[in-house]
């Protein structure tokens, strides 16, 4: 729920080399940015960024759906998610607009770049002059880096390349990379003269600018979803989605650490602290993890309690198996307070759409005069949110079955009553 957040300690965060967790999030943590002067921004599925200069963070609200991308950039903040939009901190505005997710930012002196699966990559001046859009590419992109310059932009997408742009003209000027498999994840290192990409089929390749030639770090786990570069270039940490972390030793060319970093799920986000004392990693977990680089898959794993999603379904019964497939992840059955990209379902029957205090609505929800009973939940997920509230940023999903809709209703009817 929105405003209604946990109430956490103001404690400064704890000295780098140290193991520590950033609680407060009430969904997965898609993205991670360091400052240099020590903060930590995490953007998240629950719709919201968090500045932490300690263990009670900043909120900045705005996102009407998950936030997938966040960057420092100088005075500024830049976030960017599955509402299509960019955001500017502080103050929220947007400042520019895809016409499908954004899935990736990084920033210049000059420029955002917004990588989006709308198959474009969005150039936005940091001076609020006129943007431009390069490509179509004819697939999305996943990923963007600038040159340290700014005068080139590198890019990753759906389609395996790995392409260079010119900034200033717009135009395509290199393709370094036809990769048979989408690339996630792209890290730049100019000044040692290679850069670093990572694919769906869990190659994780480094490339040497000037000759072609490519390292294979490539494990047997896929995706990889996650590249961070330590700050004096000596490392280069891989998350994936089976949930490991390896660390590469860019000056011997070896694998220096390989470990489960989660308990169950993939690895969304890597960073380096601004020292490179410890690695940050985000996941399915509600919190981000800090593990000190020097002990390295020596602490407790990400995701010390299971999420309800990732329960048993042979230990549920069908509404309930139900609920925690198709809406626990956005949503809480009590009014506990806890963050969520979607409302409390406390109390919801009965109870008119976009109306509960303290959560961001969509103008769409907030506009609608449905009250949520039987029949209208049951439309919900017989129509799906895309057809039965156009313009809703309720997840696009659907429930055929009418014995799972009965179901899931007989379930949330027990569950979300005011007495419990």
């Amino acid at each position: 729920m929105r405003k209604l957040v946990l109430a956490l300690v103001l404690l400064p965060l704890p000295a780098m080399a140290e193991f520590f967790t950033l609680k407060g999030h009430g969904g997965p943590i898609m993205g991670i940015a360091t400052a240099p002067d020590g903060r930590i921004a995490t953007a998240s599925f629950d719709n919201s960024v968090g500045i932490w200069t300690g263990q009670s963070p900043k909120w900045l609200e705005g996102h009407e759906a998950a936030v997938n991308s966040v960057v420092f950039n100088g005075t500024a903040i830049y976030s960017a998610g599955d509402d299509f939009t960019l955001r500017k901190w502080p103050g929220g505005q947007v400042v520019g607009q895809h016409k499908g997710k954004i899935v990736g930012v990084a920033a210049s002196k000059t420029h955002v770049a917004t990588a989006s699966w709308d198959g474009t990559i969005g150039l936005w001046p940091v001076d609020g002059s006129a943007p431009s859009m390069l490509g179509p590419t004819g697939s999305g992109v996943n990923a963007v880096e600038f040159s340290a310059d700014g005068s080139e932009l590198y890019s990753a997408g759906i389609d395996g390349s790995l392409r260079i742009w010119d900034v200033a003209s717009g135009q395509e000027t290199n393709r370094f990379v036809e990769h048979g498999f989408g690339i996630n994840e792209l890290v730049l290192n100019e000044q040692d003269n290679w850069i670093a990409y990572g694919a769906v089929d869990g190659v994780t390749r480094i490339l040497d600018l000037t000759t072609g030639d490519e390292r294979d770090f490539t494990l047997e786990r896929r995706p990889i979803l996650a590249l961070a570069l330590s700050p004096d270039r000596s490392m280069l940490a891989v998350g994936d989605g089976e949930g490991y972390i390896m660390v590469i030793d860019t000056v011997e060319w070896r694998i220096a650490q390989d470990f489960r970093a989660t308990l169950r799920g993939p690895v969304w986000a890597l960073a380096f602290s601004p020292d490179g004392q410890n690695l940050h990693a985000g996941g399915i977990d509600e919190a981000m993890y800090s593990w000190p680089v020097a002990s390295l898959g020596d602490q407790k794993q990400m995701a010390a309690t299971e999420p309800s999603f990732l329960k048993n379904p042979e230990e549920m019964e069908n509404g309930e198996r139900q609920f925690t497939r198709k809406c626990s992840i956005c949503h809480s059955l009590t009014p506990d307070g806890q963050r969520r990209a979607g409302p409390s379902l406390h109390g919801v029957f009965g109870r008119k759409a976009g109306t509960l205090t303290g959560y961001f609505y969509s103008d769409t929800l907030q506009d609608s005069d449905i009250i949520w009973n039987e029949e209208t939940i049951n439309a919900l997920f017989d129509e799906g949110p895309d057809h039965y509230i156009p313009g809703s940023k309720m997840p696009m999903q659907r429930i055929t079955e009418p014995r799972d809709r009965d179901d899931l209703i007989a379930f949330l009817r027990r569950a979300t009553a005011l007495e419990n």
